[in-house]
Formats: C-alpha cells, structure tokens, sequence
C-alpha cells in the first residue's frame, strides 16, 4: 500500500499478523499507542502548517490531523494508534513520523515498536568478555573507563571509575552496578553526579530506545518496574516518551577529597557484545586533568549518605 492509496478510497482492512508471542506483541502495541500519543500531544497545528481551528480538549494535534497530513485513513491511523495488528509499509510509517515531526531516533523507535524491522534477539545481560577488555580498562587510567550493557549495568571498570561513584555503590535490585540506578537513587546531598538535571533525561531517552528493543523482555521489564518504583524523579522523565540518541556527552562530578571534576563522556561500541560498550571519561581542562590524576592516587571511599 502507498501513501496516496491509503489516503483514498475505503480504509484498508486490519491484516493479522502472526503473533509467536502474544504477551510481549502486547506489550509492544500498548508501547506504541503510548509513543504515538504522546509525540501527537506536543506538535500542534501551528507547528504544521494548520489553522488552529476550535477550542481543544487535549494538546497537540486530533488523529485525523495525522492522518491528513501523512496522507492515510483516518481509520487507519487510529487502528496504528491503537495497537492493532495491521500492516504497516516503510512508507507509510515514514510518513506518520514526517507528520509528527519525529527526528531520526524517535523515527526508528516508531519502525521498531511498529514492528517494521526485525528486532533484534536479546543480548546476554553479561556476555563474555575477554580478559584483555580489563586491562585496556586499567590502562586508560587516570581516565575513569568502564564497560555497560544497554540498560546502564557497569561490568568493568577501572579504579578511577570506581573513585567517581565510590566504593561498593549500592546494587540495583537485580543485583548489579548500575550507574543510572544510582543516578536516580543517590539523595541529592551525597549524589556525586552534578549535571544530572541536564544529562538524566537524555540517559533516560537513550534508555528508552534500547527498551523498545526488548519491549515484553522479562529482565527489562523487571528493571523498569523497580527503577519507576524506586524514583519518582524516573517515573515522571519514563512517561514523557521520549526518545534520544547514544552520543558524546558533558559529565560533572563532585568528588569529596578533590573537587568539582569536569568530562566529556565518549561511547565506544563492542563488536563481540552487541548492545555493550565502553565509556572513557576524559577531563575537560587542565584543572580537571590535575584533579582527576590526583582522584587515581586516592583510595575509593566508601558510599555513605552524610545524613546517616
């Protein structure tokens, strides 16, 4: 079906598709109509090219204002929008993401909620890694290094990665490092990560890509449930929907014994373990240099909160 076969005519009949898994071809559907609804919320006619027309009851653009727009049936869009399982060309779906003004990341999110593209199979959550990856990890330092999985797991790690988050960091419930765990965790007088307002929703955003991957996922879906549980801070930024891309990032610290401590974080993919890489900190100035290589000569202290 084209794009100007779906905006003519009757609407094209809903196609069942084959579902090897119901419980996680639900879990998916409900995903997207959640996607859907919420870029919808915030574009609106104005954004467009629309007239603004009568007073509305909900933000952003109605339904048929998609389907117009990306040349589709308006019963179309709303079978999309409601999860039901349809076909759904490359095109067509292209042109409800250039309707919704979605950016390349948020684009490939809708295919793959969508179910476009082939998923990819899940990753162990701790693949086997070779011994050299922890002496490049050592070697790096002053440099804090370390190797993550896609939900933020820390694997490896060198001692200057551990002098960051310190000594024996609390585990997240399912019994690993995780650095977004602690991120959300930590109370806000002990937390070492100071440009967390910035970087937390951009983390989170680059986490909800690699979830609508594994959407159903027994592991993920236990890992989300815990985090939004465990922080309010994260069930609000979870429920925006939004969706960001893996890339360099600025990373401020605070270290007891030292100081403020400025990086730029670099993302180093791992061909032997799809879904992991490696994140190398480097400092950003002279003093941040100074500081760090002085931070690598110091024992990790111990994670406290200063209340207790």
């Amino acid at each position: 079906m084209t794009v100007a076969d779906a905006g003519h005519g009757p609407a094209p009949q809903p196609q069942p598709q084959p579902q090897p898994q119901p419980q996680r071809q639900d879990k998916r559907r409900s995903e997207l109509t959640h996607f859907l609804k919420a870029c919808r919320a915030r574009v609106t006619p104005e954004d467009v090219g629309l007239p603004p027309g009568l007073r509305r009851r909900t933000p952003g653009l109605r339904r048929e204002e998609v389907a117009q727009l990306a040349g589709v049936g308006v019963t179309w869009y709303t079978w999309l929008e409601q999860g039901r399982p349809i076909n759904a060309s490359e095109q067509v779906l292209s042109a409800v993401a250039g309707s919704l003004r979605l950016d390349p990341t948020e684009r490939d999110h809708l295919f793959r909620l969508a179910g476009v593209r082939a998923v990819r199979p899940a990753s162990p959550a701790h693949p086997h890694l070779d011994a050299s990856t922890q002496v490049i990890l050592d070697a790096l330092a002053p440099l804090p290094a370390a190797v993550c999985n896609s939900r933020y797991d820390v694997l490896l790690h060198n001692s200057s990665y551990e002098s960051l988050f310190g000594a024996n960091p609390p585990a997240a419930p399912h019994g690993v490092f995780n650095s977004l765990w602690c991120t959300v965790t930590a109370p806000p007088c002990c937390n070492p990560f100071l440009n967390r307002d910035e970087e937390l929703p951009r983390m989170v955003g680059v986490l909800r890509v690699a979830y609508g991957r594994h959407v159903g996922e027994p592991v993920w879906e236990g890992y989300i449930r815990e985090l939004t549980l465990a922080s309010a801070e994260f069930r609000e930024l979870w429920a925006r929907q939004e969706v960001a891309p893996a890339r360099s990032a600025r990373k401020v610290f605070r270290h007891p014994e030292v100081g403020e401590l400025r990086f730029t974080a670099a993302y180093l993919t791992i061909p032997a373990a799809p879904e992991h890489y490696m994140v190398v900190y480097t400092p950003e100035g002279p003093q941040d240099r100074e500081r760090t290589e002085r931070m690598a000569t110091l024992p990790a202290r111990p994670v406290k909160c200063c209340h207790t």
